[in-house]
């Protein structure tokens, strides 16, 4: 999962983070190194919990290892030091990215959410938007607790996999009543 993980969210980022190297780093062979160490770190801090924002991760461990490698050189100049200062600065050349891709992600949430039945999707949007509990989207619908809680169960498992890269398709268990229907066609 973490290697996945890895090829699928860090490995995309590869060029940024190289362009980010070589705008903050004095030292232009040091750049292949210096993402490699980068690599490393954001895998060992990603071991007991994957990041859920992989690019403001990437790039904060980036900054803290060339922050630190700055303080254990021995000979520090002005000029680093002042680059240092402008790395604070760095994250906000992100902030029109983040917006475009919290955008889209809110986009492709709402395609999903419009995929799931109509009472499925009533149940999830007043849970999980408007942050009704099981008891009052349950009396404004009109319907049992247990009937919101399944909604919702089914609903969030179908827009998780949407979202994921699936077809987003509600599945719904096999009751023993269902398997012998099919086993007498």
């Amino acid at each position: 999962m973490l290697n996945a993980w890895f090829c699928r969210e860090v490995l995309p980022l590869e060029r940024a983070l190289t362009n980010f190297i070589q705008r903050n780093w004095r030292v232009a062979s040091d750049v292949k190194d210096l993402r490699q160490d980068i690599y490393e770190r954001a895998l060992a801090g990603a071991r007991t919990e994957l990041p859920s924002h992989t690019r403001r991760y990437l790039f904060t461990v980036a900054r803290n290892h060339l922050i630190n490698g700055a303080k254990r050189a021995q000979v520090v100049s002005i000029e680093l030091v002042a680059d240092m200062s402008a790395l604070e600065l760095e994250e906000h050349d992100f902030e029109a990215e983040r917006h475009l891709s919290a955008r889209d992600e809110l986009r492709r949430a709402q395609v999903g959410l419009d995929q799931l039945p109509p009472r499925c999707r009533e149940v999830v949007w007043l849970r999980k938007v408007e942050g009704l509990t099981t008891r009052e989207t349950a009396e404004r619908l009109g319907i049992g607790l247990d009937t919101v809680e399944k909604q919702i169960t089914q609903g969030m498992r179908a827009l998780v996999d949407f979202m994921l890269g699936g077809n987003g398709k509600i599945r719904r268990p096999v009751t023993g009543r269902d398997r012998s229907r099919s086993e007498l066609r």
